[in-house]
């Protein structure tokens, strides 16, 4: 049975989390394959919170088998935090229900001193990165220089690597940031130390491993992290992340053809949201933003940021739609639209006199776009128990059928609440 892949379809924070949990009830393995700690998975289940950065989201579901694989950048010390709260909560019952690729490149404490010295120097000028280290630790890999996962149980070869590593590292952060040097030793007896812990989550092929579960029939559903508009190659560069967040780098980031994908659902807000800097065309800066972001509770998983708020931009998700192959969306967030007594959607942009219908590549372009509206009268009735399409407001049917017949795309699944329960199935997942 081929794969499933869940990507975002916006700047990231579109409720991937919640996505791909109520997905693995019927997964049996869920397969995170790219980015880092730079972001967050809320979970709701039953009132209760859990928040994942690392961890694929199928780990709340016992019969899930979980991987990070080597599209990942890790950052050890956080994934055994998240690792203790997990078995704390009695949700991670044993280590083969977690597993770590070889090939997962590590982050290490002098990518995370590099990448906030760097923030600190582009002052108001700055891209916006969470500081977690997550850009030069890729940059290590992309350079081949990174330190992996198996190697954290090689010590000699471990040691070597790190002597090169802080040859340079440490001349850069002592003598252009004037930031005190890494000690090896100190660091290498720290990694000693997690590599005992995580020995056990260790899986040398987590390829091999995935294409034989897809032959065998199983349901597998590969995750990512942010979205689409910061991807590396195709989001609003440079305010983007440091990887490849489309629906493509699940083959890369794990090792698997295209054959192994039946579907790619992508994930969208009712309406938009953005964290950090960069162009924002339907960005608003009333009581309206105010007020989604409030009752949407927009603040980041990761960093507690203030998410900025907007009207769901069409221009945007039908690139987001094109650049993914997305087969079908996810609608989330819907219940934060009720009480309004108007909803607005961008369908094109005004940019130097001229309409236009597709996103433009530079950055620069999108933010000088001007946002074309469509307008739909609101709905007051709560949208609490409500468990089919048809029984949503009329306006908020007439809202969702509008989206469908603008971007040639069925909202399969309707999330009309944070918790797990508060989702309208219109398809199967499987």
């Amino acid at each position: 049975m081929p794969g499933i892949v869940v990507v975002g379809a916006q700047w990231g924070d579109e409720g991937k989390g919640k996505v791909v949990d109520v997905f693995s009830s019927q997964a049996d393995v869920v397969v995170r394959y790219q980015g880092g700690n730079n972001a967050g998975h809320t979970l709701v289940v039953n009132g209760q919170k859990t928040v994942l950065h690392l961890v694929p989201s199928g780990i709340l579901h016992k019969r899930c088998k979980c991987i990070i694989a080597s599209g990942v950048v890790l950052d050890g010390e956080v994934l055994i935090e998240e690792i203790k709260a997990l078995e704390e909560k009695g949700l991670l019952k044993t280590p083969e229900q977690l597993l770590i690729s070889d090939g997962a490149t590590l982050i290490m404490p002098y990518h995370k001193i590099i990448d906030q010295s760097r923030e600190e120097r582009l002052g108001t000028e700055k891209i916006g990165t969470t500081g977690r280290g997550i850009g030069p630790a890729y940059e290590d890999r992309a350079s081949r220089k990174a330190i992996l996962f198996r190697d954290l149980f090689e010590p000699t070869i471990l040691k070597q690597k790190l002597a090169v590593a802080l040859e340079e590292k440490n001349f850069l952060i002592e003598h252009h940031f004037r930031k005190p040097a890494v000690n090896i030793d100190q660091l290498f007896n720290q990694l000693i130390e997690m590599a005992e812990i995580l020995k056990p989550h260790r899986i040398a092929d987590p390829s091999l491993f995935i294409h034989q579960a897809l032959e065998k029939n199983k349901k597998v559903l590969f995750e990512g992290a942010q979205g689409t508009l910061l991807d590396l190659l195709h989001g609003t560069y440079p305010f983007v992340t440091s990887s490849s967040t489309v629906a493509g780098s699940a083959l890369s980031g794990i090792g698997l053809g295209p054959q192994n994908i039946d579907k790619i659902i992508g994930i969208t807000k009712a309406y938009a949201t953005r964290v950090g800097t960069g162009p924002f065309p339907t960005e608003l800066h009333d009581e309206t933003g105010e007020l989604i972001q409030k009752k949407g509770a927009e603040f980041g998983a990761t960093t507690g940021r203030r998410r900025r708020c907007g009207w769901l931009d069409l221009v945007a998700l039908k690139y987001a739609i094109r650049v993914n192959g997305l087969t079908s969306l996810a609608f989330m967030k819907l219940d934060v639209l009720t009480g309004l007594s108007e909803i607005k959607v961008a369908t094109s942009y005004k940019l130097n006199g001229k309409t236009i219908n597709e996103l433009p590549t530079a950055a620069m372009d999108l933010e000088k776009a001007a946002p074309v509206y469509k307008t739909f009268k609101g709905w007051n009735q709560s949208l609490d128990g409500v468990k089919k399409k048809q029984k949503l407001p009329k306006q908020a049917q007439e809202f969702v059928r509008f989206i469908e017949n603008s971007v040639g795309v069925n909202c399969d699944i309707i999330s009309t609440g944070p918790d797990r329960s508060e989702t309208i199935w219109v398809k199967p997942l499987f």
